[in-house]
């Protein structure tokens, strides 16, 4: 308590200082765990366990064949809608 005390009575440009000393080591402490936890995490993820606990549907989805009739029949159809 009595350093407590001793930063009471400084004056308050010494108190701002010892201030944003401790806030700035806090910090960077807080960022250095924070950094060594997103590298953990980062390591043990599994891209494939991932995709499946989502569980996204695959979209399978199948083009229809068009022949070469059917694609003469659809350009004469454009060119007669063009002419409207």
């Amino acid at each position: 308590m009595k350093f407590i005390e001793k930063v009471q009575n400084l004056p308050e440009k010494k108190r701002k200082i010892i201030f944003w000393s401790v806030i700035i080591a806090l910090g960077i402490l807080l960022l250095v765990c924070w950094g060594i936890i997103t590298k953990k995490r980062v390591e043990t993820f599994k891209p494939k366990e991932f995709k499946e606990e989502l569980k996204i549907p695959s979209l399978n989805i199948e083009m229809p064949e068009i022949n070469q009739d059917d694609l003469e029949k659809l350009e004469e159809m454009l060119k007669n809608n063009e002419g409207e």
